[in-house]
Parts: structure tokens; sequence; C-alpha cells
């Protein structure tokens, strides 16, 4: 069998086990040269695990027009607004908080997200989302 060249990788977000070929998701599909009802299809049977949160995919198209992709860990911006219980982050941070998470909630994320950050300890992973957490306008307790 020949070696199978990269024509693409793109990155995607989607929601996990929900997927479906409408827009936006089909079109950016389409013009990636993936078939849109076989990459939701395989998709969501992936992710049936995380159904209804948001999921980060990384798509690896070939010559041939098959794929491959990867499913990564939900953005922390999505799991800091799940713990703080709020709909969106704030438009002026600096001035305006929409809501707090406590350092165990800090903690439960940064293990989740460990595997994405690029930090070496659980103590800078929480930092990274910390950081993350306060661009957001939502405090940080205790």
């Amino acid at each position: 069998m020949a070696k199978k060249e990269i024509t693409q990788v793109f990155k995607i977000m989607a929601t996990g086990g929900a997927a479906t070929p409408a827009p936006p998701l089909g079109p950016v599909l389409g013009s990636k040269g993936v078939n849109p009802g076989q990459f939701i299809q395989k998709f969501n049977a992936a992710t049936q695990n995380v159904k209804g949160k948001v999921v980060g995919c990384i798509v690896t198209v070939y010559s041939d027009r098959t794929f491959a992709f990867e499913v990564k860990s939900s953005p922390a911006s999505v799991l800091i607004l799940e713990a703080a219980g709020v709909e969106k982050g704030s438009g002026v941070p600096n001035k305006e908080k929409v809501g707090k998470i406590n350092r165990s909630q800090v903690e439960k994320i940064a293990k989740e997200k460990m595997v994405d950050l690029n930090a070496m300890s659980i103590e800078a992973a929480m930092r990274i989302i910390e950081g993350t957490a306060r661009s957001m306008g939502v405090t940080i307790e205790g």
C-alpha cells in the first residue's frame, strides 16, 4: 500500500455527540475535502461520552480524500463558564465581574486540561486556568 500524503490539517470546534452537517460545520468540512456525512457520523460516535459539551478536534486530510481526527478536551473558557454557572464572560473583565469559582474547581479544570496545556505541574496548570478566568471576568476565591 502506498504511503498516504497529508494534504491539510485544520482545527474545528463542535458539540460532542450532537454535531450536524448543517452550517457552520458542513461547509467547512466540504471545502477542505472531507465528506461531512462520514465525518459527523464518526465524530458523534467518538464523542458520546462528552455529549453536549463543546470539544476541539484536529482533522488531518489525506490525498485520497480520507481523513483522521483527534478529539481534544473542551476549551478552558467553556469549563470555567460551566463551573461559574454563567452564560458568557465579561466584556470589561477589569471592571465588571460575572461570576466566582473556588480553588478546588480550578484544580479540577486544570487536571482535565493537563494533557492539552503547556505545563509541567498541576500548580502551573492552575495558574494558566486562573489567568484565563481573570481575563473572562471570573473571580477566584480561596
